[in-house]
């Protein structure tokens, strides 16, 4: 007696990436791979992204000693944008892809990495932990989706307002350089009564909010956008 495990069967969802870096950064991520010796694998690759995660939530903590520790969160971005990006690429460069597992794995370790991200600044001197703790959740949500979108629609949108992950990672080496070189921002507080509890507010803070706020306006427009688009596909029916 023989038994077979057959593999589910999986429709693969057209990836949406409209960003304004796509186009370059799609012929750099190709060209990269068509280098990479071939003992490196999509595996190793996303562990390197995973260890950059870590690298820039660590980096975010260690400015409780001196805010040039932001250098090395960037240089975490950096590894954690080589990894996550290239992975993918270097299966499909390669043709071996596994589109059950890497989907599972690569969703799993961004959990992993956004954790670890958002954990880090909440933890430093930069950032209230509930400000960072709401824009994760802000990011979830839209993350959750995007699954959804994939699995009804078929469709992975990666871009949102022209902003996709690479240009959130830029964004945020952005802030951290603009905060390294300006002493001001550092030291920078404001106090604010929040639903009667006094509570500091610093200028990530602030950014923080604004970002959260951003995201929760896009998630809620994709809602009621595809709500319509979906009430029509799938109309109520008639009693009878």
């Amino acid at each position: 007696m023989t038994t077979s495990t057959s593999q589910p069967e999986i429709k693969q969802a057209h990836r949406i990436q409209t960003s304004v870096l796509n186009g370059i950064e799609k012929k750099v991520l190709v060209k990269m791979a068509n280098h990479l010796p071939s003992w490196v694998t999509s595996d190793m690759l996303t562990l390197i992204g995973v260890f950059g995660a870590l690298l820039t939530g660590t980096g975010f903590v260690l400015t409780y000693f001196s805010y040039q520790w932001l250098w090395l969160s960037s240089f975490g971005l950096i590894v954690n944008w080589f990894g996550d990006s290239l992975d993918g690429t270097l299966a499909r460069v390669r043709n071996t892809q596994r589109p059950i597992y890497g989907y599972y794995l690569d969703h799993n370790t961004d959990l992993l990495c956004q954790l670890a991200i958002f954990g880090g600044i909440g933890l430093s001197p930069m950032m209230n932990m509930g400000v960072a703790m709401l824009v994760l959740v802000m990011y979830l949500m839209l993350e959750v989706y995007v699954s959804i979108n994939a699995h009804l629609k078929s469709e992975f949108r990666l871009t949102y307002a022209k902003m996709g992950p690479t240009e959130f990672r830029l964004l945020v080496i952005i802030l951290n350089t603009i905060v390294i070189c300006s002493p001001h921002l550092q030291t920078f507080s404001r106090t604010h009564v929040i639903l009667g509890v006094e509570t500091t507010c610093r200028f990530m803070d602030y950014v923080g909010c604004i970002v959260a706020a951003i995201m929760f306006v896009m998630y809620l427009f994709c809602f009621i956008k595809d709500a319509r688009y979906f009430a029509k596909i799938d109309p109520l029916k008639k009693q009878e």
